[in-house]
């Protein structure tokens, strides 16, 4: 895994990923269970905004084509 810690003028650490699926059956229907890895280098950083178990809002970014993940109020 490559970690980059430059981003044009932002100080970020980075580290590349893959959306995982993990599907379920409930009911005798198949769902998609869609996981995103974080890398083990980002979620120990101490500038990392989550804990377990915190809930989160995801929000897709269709100008930026980017996936935004905030902490819910």
């Amino acid at each position: 895994m490559e970690i980059n810690t430059q981003h044009g003028e932002e100080n970020l650490l980075e580290g590349q990923s893959k959306l995982l699926n993990r599907p379920r059956v409930s009911k005798g229907k198949r769902y998609d269970a869609v996981f995103v890895y974080i890398p083990t280098d980002v979620l120990k950083d101490s500038a990392f905004p989550f804990k377990y178990d915190d809930d989160v809002i995801v929000k897709i970014d269709q100008k930026n084509n980017r996936l935004i993940i905030e902490k819910a109020p």
